[in-house]
């Protein structure tokens, strides 16, 4: 059982509004609400500051909810106001009564509602906030040491130091995010993980704009979400079969070409697995620019490095 929490505060008493956090909430619980096939995936609760009045009572008795109880995965997302409360060493999470000067979720109170839920295998926490870097770092410490507790997550916006952008009705970060859940962070086999999302979101953003932050300390990322594969796992499990050893040529000749006299069904079907391998940079003809060329001259393909990766994980069973 997977549960999510997603919050977006648009909307607040006595500080500046946002435009993009509803918005970011509701799509973010859109997008893993199910797979890409429609399975089920995130039992979701969105709270936002268009339906709701999200005072600080309101947030802390939704977040301590999310954290308790047995479930697999509890995935906490916040988009709105957010700040480094530097006479308290402390990052905040500002509800929509805040005022300047007043009280907010201290993160660090999240993290220990979080690591307290020992029930709970895998705790998630996503901040489309301002300054919410700091998020797992061991507070009086510079070194920036972490404390988040086994089977924790947190991906963040921005470095403490840094606002978190909004634009196109979206935060910069949760539009990324939204981008990769839809498959642009997919692996192979279509599944996307926190550290793929990370990947994505990393890669997309320059050096002078904001840095996103990943923390986490699991033994095995799970993952958020799946989609389509780019190799079907059949394909994938003959990797073995085709490649007895990581090394190994794969010798093709013209009767693996569907336009050749020679052809023959059952190599033209080989050749279409491989094929779509080499689309993905699992396997590389030899001695041959194109598959083609490698059929119709007669030398063959090869793993890539990626293709012995997915190969080994194919003879250890993983798929």
């Amino acid at each position: 059982m997977r549960k999510g929490l997603f919050i977006g505060i648009n909307h607040y008493a006595h500080v500046a509004p946002l435009s993009g956090c509803n918005n970011d909430a509701m799509a973010m619980a859109s997008v893993l609400e199910r797979h890409a096939s429609g399975r089920p995936n995130f039992s979701s609760k969105v709270l936002t500051s268009s339906e709701e009045n999200l005072t600080l009572n309101t947030m802390k008795q939704q977040i301590q909810s999310l954290f308790s109880g047995d479930c697999d995965v509890a995935l906490l997302y916040f988009a709105g106001h957010g700040q480094f409360d530097t006479s308290i060493d402390e990052g905040l999470l500002i509800p929509q009564d805040f005022k300047h000067g007043g009280e907010g979720i201290r993160i660090s109170d999240i993290l220990l509602w979080a690591d307290q839920a020992s029930q709970i295998k895998n705790k998630i926490i996503i901040l489309d906030c301002c300054q919410a870097g700091a998020a797992g770092a061991m507070r009086n410490l510079r070194g920036g040491s972490s404390v988040i507790g086994e089977g924790m997550t947190i991906l963040t916006a921005c470095k403490k130091e840094q606002s978190a952008l909004e634009s196109r009705g979206h935060g910069v970060f949760t539009d990324l995010l939204l981008q990769a859940l839809h498959g642009g962070a997919a692996n192979v086999l279509g599944k996307v993980t926190p550290g793929s999302v990370y990947s994505f979101v990393d890669n997309a953003l320059g050096a002078w704009e904001q840095r996103p932050v990943f923390k986490t300390n699991v033994s095995q990322f799970v993952p958020l979400r799946e989609v389509a594969p780019l190799i079907a796992e059949e394909t994938l499990r003959k990797l073995k079969d085709w490649f007895p050893e990581p090394s190994f040529v794969f010798r093709l000749d013209p009767s693996y070409e569907p336009t050749e006299p020679s052809f023959d069904a059952d190599h033209g079907d080989i050749f279409k697995q491989l094929q779509t391998c080499n689309r993905h940079s699992l396997i590389e003809p030899v001695d041959a620019e194109h598959m083609y060329y490698a059929a119709i001259n007669s030398t063959g393909c090869r793993l890539t490095a990626l293709g012995a990766y997915y190969r080994e994980l194919a003879l250890k069973g993983h798929f």
